[in-house]
């Protein structure tokens, strides 16, 4: 069957090497980082597409489209393959479509929007941009090997977001082209408020072929740690600045001990048994930094440029989500949750939290800004799992207690994210995928027979 279906996509697309087979390369594309959830790990380790292909034009993704379509042949975009819900690893077989080909920057205006392919790197986007005076408003961790279209389907935050905001705010995401995949597939331009029908809907609803992405002026930026003798100061101290519209940050991230002993390659950035404070400030603020935190009695531990993703050491590869994957390494029984802690109500959260499941949790803080201006403790904490129960309770009570939880151990979209209250990924669904042909299993909320054709 694979065959069979290769060679007809190869009349599709334009060179027969850009049709995969081989086992061990669709077993690559079928799958991102699900592994870090020890409940997705053996639904989704089997799982992959019968077949792979890489288009370079739009022209060729709407060529796919009208072949998977007239054949009920499902279809799976994947970005870099950087997510770890398991949002790219096709459930039912069919196509693998893998964008990493489209990869252009067609320009950046002279407002600082960038025009772009979804394969395009954001790492590359970030030189690039600082050369001409901009820079990303925000990115996850794994900026080097991220892919801009992977990121506005299956990510809503990272560095920047103390200062910037989500994906969702702020408009920035001006704009991008979707394929679509009706009876005749088209390109529909999504601008405005619109964008929130396709953004974060893990490609369930549409392949984005082509981004504007709005940029902020560049800032020369000093990465920056301090060590406290104990997590409420270093909480406390960093929410500080993250709160202070005076301090110009990037970054804003807070570790409780034994979190900062997993990382090994930056262990001169350590204390023993000591919180860690990680901030990415501006150069020209970063004395006065310092300075406050010897007020604080926090002992300044790194203080260090960055030049761009290359940047050794690069302290955000310690952060966000990659907090969890060194936290896997040093002890495999660790996973993560990803949470939302209240502005005002945290401290008793915390301590709720603390006292119900004691070091089966561990804080992981990263500071940021919501929809209407609001800088809060988003979080990232590391958990200590045993078993699935277990790990339900603690998300049970965490929704109890008030702290919003997106749980990265389900492999659909309404509870593994941002899904809109308002359904309106959902009626795109209905409105350009009305055969439920697109990352079919991954919006449960779809019922192909309630869409009236």
């Amino acid at each position: 069957m694979h065959e069979g279906l290769a060679a007809e996509l190869s009349e599709v697309i334009a060179e027969p090497a850009r049709v995969l087979t081989a086992t061990a390369v669709l077993d690559r594309l079928s799958h991102d980082f699900y592994w870090y959830s020890p409940v997705l790990r053996p639904q989704l380790v089997n799982k992959t597409g019968d077949v792979a292909v890489q288009p370079v034009s739009v022209e060729e993704v709407l060529g796919v489209m009208r072949f998977a379509g007239q054949r009920s042949i499902p279809v799976t975009v994947r970005g870099a393959g950087t997510g770890n819900y398991g949002q790219c690893v096709p459930l039912e077989g069919g196509i693998v479509l893998d964008l990493s080909l489209m990869d252009k920057l067609e320009e950046i205006t002279a407002d600082g929007v960038a025009i772009c392919e979804p394969g395009l790197r954001l790492g590359a986007l970030e030189t690039q941009a600082r050369k001409q005076g901009w820079e990303l408003r925000m990115y996850p961790s794994t900026l080097v090997k991220a892919s801009i279209g992977g990121f506005l389907a299956g990510g809503s935050g990272g560095i920047g977001s103390v200062a910037h905001g989500g994906l969702r705010d702020f408009d920035t995401v001006r704009a991008f082209e979707v394929v679509t995949m009706e009876d005749k597939p088209r390109v529909v331009l999504h601008e405005g408020a619109a964008v929130h029908e396709i953004l974060h809907a893990w490609g369930t609803n549409g392949v984005i072929t082509r981004i504007w992405f709005a940029l902020t002026q560049a800032v020369e930026w000093t990465q920056w740690s301090a060590a406290f003798d104990t997590y409420e100061q270093a909480f406390h101290f960093t929410e500080s600045i993250a709160v202070d519209g005076a301090w110009t940050k990037r970054l804003a991230t807070v570790f409780e001990w034994p979190i900062p002993s997993f990382f090994t390659p930056v262990k001169q950035v350590v204390r023993e048994g000591k919180a860690l404070a990680l901030i990415m400030i501006a150069t020209e603020q970063a004395g006065g930094l310092s300075a406050a935190a010897a007020l604080a009695g926090a002992e300044v531990t790194f203080s260090g440029a960055y030049q761009g993703p290359r940047t050794q050491p690069l302290l955000s590869d310690y952060t966000w989500n990659h907090t969890t994957l060194w936290a896997m390494k040093a002890d495999a029984a660790y996973t993560y949750l990803q949470c939302g802690f209240s502005a005002t109500e945290c401290g008793e959260q915390f301590r709720l939290l603390r006292e119900r499941f004691g070091n089966e949790i561990l804080f992981h803080i990263e500071f940021m800004k919501s929809g209407d201006g609001v800088v809060f403790p988003g979080a990232i904490p590391v958990v200590r799992f045993t078993t699935e129960k277990r790990l339900n309770e603690l998300i049970d009570y965490c929704r109890e207690i008030g702290v919003f939880v997106a749980n990265p151990h389900v492999n659909y979209l309404e509870d593994g994210g941002r899904f809109r209250a308002d359904n309106i990924q959902l009626r795109a669904k209905q409105k350009y995928d009305p055969r439920g042909l697109l990352n079919p299993g991954k919006m449960i909320s779809f019922r192909k027979e309630a869409v009236s054709r």
